[in-house]
């Protein structure tokens, strides 16, 4: 059972760069990643990534190393500490080590791609990850992907499958997610080559060129895509499929990408829609309207198109004196996705008609 307590306010995939980059790299399970600062940027995002494990039922804790700068090492230097934290790390026997670095060390100057150079045995690699110069939480995300895509070897042939890549692993539903576009590319016959990255090990990032088609989690991770199409000519599709529309013209290019005929699979995601929409029948005619989840968030126009687009298919009236509906924060992903969003709008007009 996930204890996991509500998807409303459980998307949580904003923060720092460095937080960003260990929400992608601690999911490659048989590394070690070493975070090059004070404890305390250790502790944060140990506890955070900890908590969301326990949130998801697993009982793991993530492999993270400090290297536990004091006033001495920021003052003259955190390479010595650096060096000792990798032989600590490497003791543990990894397939690989990433070192991340904070802001503090890239203040100070150090040299922590030289340092990771040195090492011997499996690869040591660095990973920019200071976030004081303007990187954001997508910034470390990209670092990330593109640091753990150097494990990549070039592929002995391609694959009929696909790459899900960027997949934000402190999001509720993100297997859920998976799971939606796992069968949706089943329609085209497609399977999933590599979750780039969740639950994987360093061997399994060696296959990430042999996919046909990258499905990126959102178009803020096309620099990604593009760098992956440069080495290993995989082409990209920019986003995974929201709404009714949008996931149909999702099957549509992944079908095109691959020369698959998709109109069989849109026939029959059509079906699989129109017979949801059934299922929700008792609503249709109420009256609602859309609300930002939260009063710091703008309203996401991709949400808004697709609440209105279920509105329609439902025959709901969008009016001021409706029932509040938030909007979905981020837009729900694929057919599966609107289903269970539709749960919660039955739940809040059942709720509010019987008070």
């Amino acid at each position: 059972m996930n204890s996991n307590p509500s998807p409303s306010n459980s998307s949580r995939f904003e923060g720092c760069t460095l937080t960003g980059a260990l929400s992608v790299l601690s999911e490659v399970r048989d590394a070690v990643c070493i975070v090059h600062g004070p404890a305390g940027c250790t502790h944060h995002n140990f506890s955070l990534l900890h908590a969301t494990l326990l949130a998801n039922d697993r009982l793991e804790a993530p492999r993270l190393l400090s290297t536990r700068l004091t006033e001495n090492d920021i003052i003259f230097g955190g390479e010595e500490a650096l060096e000792k934290t990798i032989a600590r790390a490497l003791s543990l026997s990894p397939a690989s080590v990433f070192v991340l670095s904070t802001c503090i060390v890239e203040t100070i100057g150090d040299d922590t791609a030289a340092v990771c150079a040195k090492a011997q045995g499996v690869p040591v690699i660095a990973v920019p990850t200071a976030g004081f110069l303007g990187g954001v939480f997508e910034t470390g995300i990209r670092n990330a992907l593109a640091s753990a895509a150097s494990l990549a070897r070039p592929p002995a042939e391609t694959t009929l499958s696909a790459n899900l890549v960027g997949e934000k692993n402190l999001e509720f539903g993100v297997d859920e997610n998976a799971a939606e576009i796992a069968r949706l590319l089943s329609r085209l016959g497609i399977g999933i080559n590599l979750r780039f990255v969740r639950g994987i090990g360093t061997r399994d990032i060696e296959r990430l060129g042999s996919a046909a088609v990258n499905i990126l989690r959102e178009p803020a991770l096309r620099p990604v895509g593009e760098d992956l199409q440069k080495r290993f000519a995989t082409p990209y599709v920019d986003s995974f499929p929201a709404g009714l529309a949008g996931t149909c013209r999702f099957l549509e290019e992944v079908g095109r990408i691959c020369g698959i005929d998709a109109s069989a699979a849109v026939e029959e995601e059509r079906a699989c829609q129109a017979a949801i929409f059934e299922r929700f029948a008792d609503i249709a005619g109420s009256r609602v309207h859309f609300v930002s989840p939260h009063p710091m968030l703008e309203a996401d126009p991709d949400a808004e198109t697709i609440c209105t687009e279920c509105a329609e298919a439902l025959g709901l009236t969008v009016a001021p004196d409706g029932t509040a509906i938030p909007l979905p924060y981020p837009a729900p992903v694929g057919t599966a996705g609107l289903r269970r969003m539709l749960h919660r709008w039955r739940v809040l007009i059942r709720g509010e008609r019987r008070g």
